[in-house]
């Protein structure tokens, strides 16, 4: 059952140099992904996985999600060029967990700073929304969170956590890269705290030619946080983050397009009271998601039908609420209590140039509200830790459902734990499977599997060296497929899934300056699923001399399901990045950084080759 432990970068002891980096945790580090109030690492079931703030900035990398399909041992982020995932036919950001997800992902669940994140109409994320410029940490629960969480973490979460400023006075970065296929990246960063006040702005600008005519990417971001600190134990804060994101799609190379571009905006501001004391914990929090989508679907180059003379227009939104408070009753006791209430839709029509003859294609808005409780008991001495959690969930048309937890996580000593646990993940069908486009079909009920996991962790040698192994089975029912009914295409709860794997993962601190971690990964699918690698292993290797600054990994992908039907098309290939900076004052870096420097030709979405050998260059400052 799981693993509660960051199993991608390795243990160190708490008193450790300070020349050592600290992209590292223990097992003592707090998290509140798995459980919304902060809670040790050590005492939690599941397995959750925590790539730090220093990772993200050794990256280099305006995306997020590059970085944790690399690092989080059983997640797969499926791409299609240099820069930019898209939407529609032929985008790529599939997201999914030890085979669950898939794409358009719906079954893992994002969120910011705790608050979901999806199109209300399609019910999944937008893979170019997640940019590292905002981020602090990312915490990836690798498995069912659907009690805390509810539907779409079926097979996990991804929760970014948003920067704040924990200093007083003033803190200014700003990062600039140029690199292969026109390819351009800045950002600036701003943080500034006085007293009980402290703010956070970013801006970000990304663009790029693509290593494809037609390829075309470009990408403002703007994100702003406000928090007042009222008291010891009462804070707040405020943000806003939007996107705007123009990406054109130029067809998989048996089927070329032109003009199928999309021009998307999205937007997340959120409010949020949290609290924290001794024996009780807790937060209040409002959160409003919107987002515009101006898509064409373009032109086939050899087709000879006439193009289409509409425009596919959606407008979604989503806000909720959401209200917990964990309660220490006697020693060893965390008892969390929590509400969430969401409402989410939006319009979706074709637009003609007469606008009167505009088709509505979906006006749907749905509410669901849960109530969850979650238990978590240390026995006497500290060496065993129970934990179970049960959330009732009612959707506005697919009804009620109960969702069970149940784990237990043991320290027979300080460098040792061991996890068991059996979770249930549900997804409700969204608005655009119910309502929208052939074969929606509004009968549709809630996909269901069941997870069992157990996991190992041993930290050797002082905690410089980790070792981590999970193993888990997975089997559910009511999965949503496409069927031909009476000649018809139709969505039914016909599809079935059950996965067993096993996620193994290692860190070696060798010296202050060198390190080396690794990940592997397999799954075994008795049903197969298209983007799910069976075999997933990424090594990298951290060394620092001085100004200097080394990093190199190795990724290999194998058995990757690029097409299911007619005939079954696998890709394997090896992956080979690295980078270095080289430190020129205390304020600036200047960094260059590969990706497949092997050169490997392969893909990920059937028709569309991943670009080549691609290089990258900037500066990096910080005051």
């Amino acid at each position: 059952m799981a693993l509660c432990l960051l199993t991608t970068i390795p243990l160190l002891a708490e008193n450790r140099q300070p020349a050592e980096r600290n992209d590292t945790i223990r097992l003592d580090e707090v998290i509140v992904t798995g459980t919304m109030p902060k809670v040790n690492l050590r005492n939690l079931p599941m397995s959750i996985s925590v790539i730090s703030g220093e990772l993200i900035d050794e990256r280099m990398q305006p995306s997020l999600l590059p970085l944790l399909t690399e690092e989080v041992p059983g997640l797969f982020i499926s791409q299609r060029g240099v820069m930019g995932y898209g939407v529609a036919n032929g985008a790529a950001g599939g997201m999914s967990i030890r085979g669950i997800g898939g794409a358009p992902t719906s079954g893992v669940l994002v969120l910011i700073d705790g608050h979901p994140q999806y199109m209300g109409l399609m019910g999944h994320p937008l893979a170019d929304s997640y940019q590292s410029m905002m981020t602090e940490r990312v915490e990836v629960v690798r498995g069912p969170a659907s009690v805390l969480y509810g539907s779409n973490a079926m097979g996990g979460v991804i929760n970014i956590i948003t920067k704040k400023q924990p200093q007083e006075g003033l803190r200014q970065s700003a990062r600039i890269m140029y690199g292969s296929y026109n390819t351009l990246s800045a950002e600036a960063m701003n943080g500034w705290r006085k007293e009980k006040l402290h703010l956070v702005g970013n801006i970000g600008y990304n663009r790029s030619d693509g290593h494809r005519e037609n390829m075309d990417f470009e990408q403002l971001n703007g994100y702003a946080k406000a928090g007042y600190d009222f008291t010891a134990h009462w804070s707040s804060f405020i943000d806003l983050n939007l996107s705007k994101t123009l990406s054109a799609n130029p067809g998989p190379v048996t089927n070329l397009m032109i003009d199928n571009d999309a021009d998307i905006l999205r937007g997340v501001a959120s409010a949020v009271l949290e609290n924290e004391y001794n024996r009780t914990s807790g937060a209040v929090k409002f959160f409003y998601n919107f987002g515009a989508h101006e898509i064409n679907d373009g032109i086939s180059i050899i087709s000879s039908a006439l193009p289409p003379v509409y425009r596919f227009r959606s407008d979604d939104q989503m806000v909720g609420f959401s209200a917990y408070q964990s309660y220490s009753f006697f020693e060893g006791n965390k008892t969390t209590a929590g509400f969430d209430f969401q409402r989410f839709g939006g319009k979706a029509w074709n637009k003609y140039p007469d606008e009167a003859d505009n088709v509505d294609l979906a006006d749907v808005h749905l509410s669901n509200e849960a109530v969850y409780l979650n238990l978590q008991q240390s026995l006497p001495g500290n060496k065993l830790t129970l934990n179970g959690g049960i959330r009732l969930d009612h959707h506005e048309i697919n009804g009620t459902e109960w969702i069970p937890q149940l784990g237990l996580s043991f320290n027979p000593a300080s460098s040792t734990v061991l996890k068991a646990i059996v979770s249930k993940g549900f997804r409700n069908p969204t608005i655009r499977e119910m309502y929208m486009f052939p074969p929606q079909n509004p009968d549709l009920k809630p996909e269901r599997l069941w997870n069992y996991e157990l996991s190992y962790l041993q930290a050797l040698f002082d905690n410089q060296l980790s070792v981590g192994v999970n193993i888990f089975y997975m089997k559910g029912d009511n999965m949503i497929q496409v069927a031909m009914v009476d000649g018809k295409p139709l969505n039914i709860n016909s599809g079935k899934v059950e996965n067993k794997g096993i996620e193994f993962s290692t860190a070696w601190q060798v010296t202050q300056s060198l390190r080396f971690s690794a990940n592997y990964s397999y799954l075994d699918m008795t049903y197969k699923i298209l983007a799910a690698p069976e075999h997933k292993l990424y090594v990298r290797g951290n060394y620092t001399k001085d100004r200097w600054h080394f990093s190199s990994g190795l990724q290999y992908i194998g058995n990757l399901y690029t097409t299911l039907n007619p005939e079954p098309q696998k890709e394997r290939f090896l992956l080979w990045n690295a980078r270095v900076s080289y430190k020129t004052l205390e304020w600036l870096n200047i960094f260059l950084r590969g990706e497949n420097l092997l050169d490997q030709a392969y893909e990920i979405n059937a028709g569309y080759p991943m670009p080549g050998a691609t290089v990258f260059g900037g500066l990096q400052v910080h005051f």
